[in-house]
């Protein structure tokens, strides 16, 4: 449990500068795990492998958030899953859809 008690603390910050509502984050953390998963693992950014770790490191976030609150907060966790993939999953549609938009 102390992990879970650093992660908070850890997590507690960066929202904290960003702006606004704690989405910011979630947008911008996943964001940079798409990227930098790409990036890492030399995929294109339209594969799914970097999408889906996106998603991995969500679940272990909202998972870990479980664990420090005690029970599952269903309307927040549903907003931080959307804000957090909305638009890795955006983007990685749009490049693989691409040459069909193209004609």
């Amino acid at each position: 449990m102390e992990f879970v008690h650093h992660y908070e603390r850890a997590i507690s910050w960066i929202v904290a500068q960003c702006p606004a509502p704690d989405k910011f984050a979630h947008t911008y953390a996943g964001l940079t795990i798409w990227l930098l998963t790409a990036i890492v693992m030399k995929k294109k950014l339209s594969s799914a492998w970097p999408l889906a770790m996106v998603v991995i490191f969500e679940a272990a976030n909202e998972y870990i958030d479980r664990l420090a609150h005690g029970s599952w907060n269903w309307p927040d966790t549903t907003r931080d899953i959307i804000a957090t993939l909305f638009w890795p999953f955006v983007i990685s549609l749009a490049m693989r859809l691409r040459p069909a938009i193209r004609g």
